[in-house]
């Protein structure tokens, strides 16, 4: 999760009352099932998705997301909207970014490029083409390391999402069944 920046005291305060109380109210429920969240306009959601969201840049309702309403439950679906990554996390053991980030570090003798698997100012950890596992260690910014993320347009929109369009978006993408 990306950090936010100069929050006030009070906007902190503000926070932890509002997470202090959805664990008070989680507590509380005797009902297993979540309210639903599909309470977002389908019709507001597809203006985004074809306007100011720029989604169907990359995605198509008829191609990539076809029948996507069906494949995913409305929570697990705004999870993917919301959080990409952290969605495509498995439980099993031998789990598979199915969206890797790509690195190239660019080490005195030349690049090196692989599968990026971890990545500080103090060391980055790839693993090759060819299946090997390396480490580089760096000093800040040294050697330089260049990252490509495929799910990067999705988390440069985290900050500039609103509840809104958010809920929209859902309720729009789970009519598509």
């Amino acid at each position: 999760m990306p950090a936010f920046p100069n929050l006030t005291a009070q906007q902190i305060k503000d926070i932890a009352t509002f997470l202090h109380s959805q664990v008070q109210a989680a507590r509380s429920r005797t009902s297993s099932s979540p309210p639903s969240i599909l309470v977002g306009d389908a019709k507001a959601g597809e203006a985004y998705f074809k306007g100011a969201g720029k989604c169907s840049t990359c995605h198509s309702i008829n191609g990539d997301l076809k029948g996507i309403g069906s494949k995913y439950d409305p929570v697990t679906l705004q999870d993917k909207i919301v959080s990409p990554r952290s969605a495509t996390r498995s439980t099993s053991a031998t789990f598979v970014d199915p969206y890797p980030r790509r690195v190239r570090v660019f080490l005195p003798q030349g690049p090196v490029s692989g599968t990026l698997i971890y990545l500080s100012e103090f060391a980055v950890t790839l693993i090759t083409p060819s299946g090997e596992r390396q480490t580089y260690e760096r000093d800040g910014e040294a050697p330089r390391v260049e990252v490509i993320d495929p799910l990067q347009a999705h988390q440069d929109l985290l900050m500039k999402y609103t509840d809104a369009q958010i809920h929209d978006l859902t309720a729009y993408l789970a009519s598509h069944k």
